[in-house]
């Protein structure tokens, strides 16, 4: 059994984050990951992802990622053009200070939450893939899994379209998984190759898996889900986060 309905709106510098809890139902105190949505804030496949991880043995945060831009807390925007031009809007309309901030406030709140044992790791979608890697700089991450993550060879993350990510991998000392479709248009070869080139060259603990599959083939609505390819990678997530966070 796990608990789905836990919600807290946390401090950050930029206004209360709503943030939705998902974690077993038992006593026991469990590793932490956060949770990182595509642009569409937490829809209903992100929901069963996290659902899906807190089964597994987490205790799993998802903070809404444009909470600041958006009028109220909630809102989920359509997977359509008016949903992705309007999620691709906040992407850069958002300050990069406030993406750190963010996951500094969601990282504290699982590590200070009743259910966590002080563990932490991360996960991230599209968006979140590249927030995920962001957020792996927070020293106290022990591992993150990052799904075809966007706009880090471009470095244009955030307002002014100029983000440091490239220049601050090596400050990561947690392990990342990076995982990319081959045939997603958003992360070319050249672009994904750049992102590798520069692990590579900071000497980053990562592994790098890529497979034949569609921006979004982990999502489990519409044409580009492809079931099995989802299936492969929840067990190379779940490979990492119980050998990183719980030791075994």
């Amino acid at each position: 059994m796990i608990i789905t309905d836990e919600v807290a709106d946390l401090d950050t510098p930029a206004g209360p984050m709503r943030t939705y809890v998902y974690r077993p139902a038992d006593d026991g105190r469990r590793p932490g990951v956060v949770l990182f949505s595509e642009i569409f804030q937490v829809t209903a496949p992100i929901r069963r992802t996290a659902a899906w991880l807190a089964g597994h043995g987490y205790v799993v945060a998802v903070p809404e990622v444009f909470h600041e831009l958006e009028p109220r807390p909630g809102v989920v925007l359509a997977y359509d053009t008016e949903g992705a031009d309007r999620g691709n809007a906040h992407k850069i309309a958002k300050e990069l200070r406030s993406y750190d901030d963010d996951a500094r406030a969601a990282l504290d709140f699982l590590a200070a939450h009743e259910a966590c044992d002080g563990a932490l790791g991360v996960m991230g979608i599209c968006i979140g893939g590249h927030l995920a890697v962001r957020a792996a700089i927070n020293p106290d991450v022990r591992a993150a899994a990052c799904f075809y993550a966007t706009d880090i060879h471009k470095r244009s993350l955030g307002k002014g379209m100029h983000d440091d990510t490239l220049d601050r991998l090596g400050e990561i000392r947690g392990e990342l998984m990076m995982i990319w479709g081959r045939q997603d248009p958003h992360i070319p070869y050249d672009g994904r190759r750049v992102v590798q080139d520069a692990l590579t060259e900071v000497d980053a603990r990562f592994t790098w898996h890529e497979f034949n599959g569609q921006h979004a083939f982990m999502r489990d609505e519409g044409a580009r889900h492809d079931p099995e390819l989802a299936r492969i990678c929840h067990g190379l997530v779940l490979a990492l986060f119980h050998r990183r966070l719980c030791g075994t």
